[in-house]
Formats: structure tokens, C-alpha cells, sequence
């Protein structure tokens, strides 16, 4: 049992960042000594909030020795320095998805980090979904026979803006990446083997300049034979649309999706009609995110291992570039971990 407080330094205080603050500063777990960002003047907002230091440097986060852990939510490019630092001073890390956009990138720092046997955590949050988590448990304990089949569905309200998405990496590494990561979550002492993956640019304009896509769907194939439907799209009218379906020989198991209520109406309009889906990642998944932290502060055990480490975000990243692959080649490719 742990029953000292982790000390962390966050990195990065954009959307995602202040969100993680604000649950590392009601954490009982944990104290947030330092804050840093790019822009200062955000930095010194934050600290003043929230009762931390201010700090313009990350080097003054890797020196100080009564820090625990460093928590990575800056931009993707300067994950893997920022992992390598961190690492080297002996820190416990928390990094956001993805490593980065560059796999050569990531088997380099690979090979850096290893002779320091490194603890990380990849933010790869809906693998402590209560309702994603909780089917996984249900298959290990047999409730459907063999997996067969799986099929993820992930739709976000709105598109993000064309500067976000012209820095993304595009919606295979951007976005799907969380459900190629939920599907390894499923597969026991397996790997997918091949990836199809297909996409559409059909509504919104700004698309049609980037080199990405609006919707996208993959198909993908284990080593046992288990199949595997992951569909996303950048818009959806009715909310944020996250489910999941494990198939069996023996049943089904579904994590739905998550409304603001579970209120139906039954008029002479409608014969049912229930409230609206959580809005965003942030709201759809807040219970995810707590969890998580919950695994971050055990990782000061030197024996715990959280549910996402760097390997996860990979392998992770390995499938988004071979779906990239496909859907230029339009045929199925070859998984090469």
C-alpha cells in the first residue's frame, strides 16, 4: 500500500492539460508542485489557480528530486524529449496519445529508455471506460465463449478545427488510435496480423484541401482469426457515439453509449424519447480519466504496471500507419510490429 502522495509536474495546459490539472489537484493521491507551458502567461494563470509553481524551464522539474512523476499533455512532437528526460532522471511518466506521429522516432527512443527499465503510463483512457472495462473482465471470465468478433464505433460531434487537424497526423493516428488501442485490449495473447482500411471526404470542405478524412473505417485480423470493425467519422448529429460490441460463441457483450440521463418519453409525438449523449471526450469519459490516475499513482510500486504503457502506444501507432497503407494501396496490408 502507498500511502505517500505523489508529487507530479504537468506539462502542457491546452484543452487536455487543464483538464488533467484539475484531477490532479483534487486527487487525494496526488500535489502538483510545478505547471509549465509554452505561454507564459497561461502558465502563471494556472499556477496562481491552483496553488503550484510556475515554471518556464522543464529542466527545474527533471532536477528537483522530490518530484515523482512528470505528466506529458504538450504537442505530440515533443512527447518523445520530453519521455527520454524524464526517464533519464528517474522519473515515472505520463504521456498523452500519441508517442508521436513518427514510428522511427519511437523505436529510437525505444532503444534509449530501456536500459533504465522506464515506467510509463500512454494516455490511452478508454481502457478504464467502466463500461469498456467492464466487458473486457466479463470475457476473461468466459461470460461469451470465444471471441470472435469485435466491433468499435467512434463518431465525435463536430470536427475539430483545420489548424488542429493540419498538425493531427490525420484521423487514423489522431483518432482512431484510441479504438486500435481499445481492440488490443481485447485480444488475449494475440496481435492483428492485417489491416483494410478505407476513407471519405464528403461534407465538410475544409477536408477536401487536407490530406485526411471526414469518415474512415477498418477492418482488421488477428493471428487466431478474430475479426475486428472499427468505424469513425469527425461529425455526428446526435452526440458523441462511443460503442462496443465483443462477439462470441457463446453471447455478446456491449458497452453503450453514455447519455446525460436515462429518462425516456412515450407521447403522442414519440414513442421514446431519450436524452442526448454526452457532448465530448472530456465529458463521456471523466470516470476514465480519474481511473487512470488512480493507476498512475500505484506505478510508484516498482511492480505495478498500468493497463497503457509505451508498448501499447507502438503497437498502437504501427496499426494507424498501416492503415494509412491500405487505404492508399486499397487492398489489405500486412501488420509488421
Amino acid at each position: 500500500m502507498i500511502n505517500k502522495k505523489t508529487i507530479i509536474a504537468v506539462f502542457g495546459l491546452g484543452r487536455i492539460g487543464l483538464m488533467h490539472v484539475e484531477n490532479l489537484s483534487n486527487h487525494k493521491d496526488f500535489s502538483l508542485k510545478y505547471v509549465f507551458d509554452i505561454n507564459k502567461y497561461l502558465t502563471k494563470k494556472v499556477s496562481k489557480k491552483y496553488n503550484c509553481k510556475a515554471i518556464f524551464n522543464p529542466k527545474f522539474a527533471f532536477e528537483d528530486n522530490s518530484v515523482d512523476t512528470i505528466f506529458i499533455a504538450t504537442a505530440t512532437l515533443t512527447h518523445i524529449k520530453y519521455i527520454i528526460e524524464s526517464v533519464k532522471n528517474k522519473k515515472i511518466v505520463f504521456c498523452e496519445k500519441p508517442l508521436d506521429l513518427n514510428l522511427k522516432k519511437i523505436n529510437q527512443c525505444k532503444k534509449i529508455i530501456e536500459k533504465y527499465n522506464p515506467k510509463i503510463q500512454l494516455g490511452f483512457n478508454r481502457r478504464y471506460d467502466p463500461g469498456h472495462n467492464s466487458i473486457k473482465k466479463d470475457l476473461i471470465k468466459n461470460k461469451i465463449g470465444k471471441l470472435e468478433k469485435i466491433i468499435i464505433t467512434s463518431r465525435d460531434p463536430a470536427p475539430p478545427s483545420k489548424q488542429y487537424l493540419k498538425s493531427s497526423g490525420g484521423i487514423f493516428k489522431d483518432m482512431m488510435i484510441h479504438d486500435f488501442d481499445l481492440a488490443r485490449f481485447y485480444i488475449e495473447n494475440d496481435d492483428f496480423i492485417s489491416v483494410f482500411a478505407t476513407g471519405s471526404k464528403m461534407y465538410d470542405k475544409k477536408f477536401k484541401t487536407l490530406n485526411d478524412f471526414e469518415l474512415a473505417t477498418s477492418v482488421l485480423k488477428t493471428r487466431k482469426g478474430i475479426q475486428c470493425i472499427i468505424t469513425n467519422s469527425r461529425h455526428c448529429s446526435f452526440g458523441y457515439d462511443q460503442r462496443v460490441e465483443l462477439f462470441g460463441t457463446q453471447g455478446m457483450l456491449i458497452s453503450d453509449n453514455v447519455k446525460k440521463d436515462e429518462t425516456s418519453i412515450y407521447s403522442s409525438k414519440n414513442t421514446s424519447s431519450r436524452s442526448v449523449l454526452k457532448n465530448f471526450f472530456i465529458d463521456r469519459y471523466s470516470n476514465a480519466y480519474l481511473r487512470q490516475l488512480d493507476d498512475l499513482h500505484k506505478m510508484k510500486d516498482k511492480t505495478f504496471k498500468p493497463l497503457a504503457g509505451f508498448e501499447d502506444g507502438r503497437k498502437s501507432l504501427i496499426l494507424a500507419e498501416t492503415a494509412i497503407k491500405s487505404s492508399k494501396s486499397k487492398k489489405f496490408e500486412k501488420v509488421k510490429y
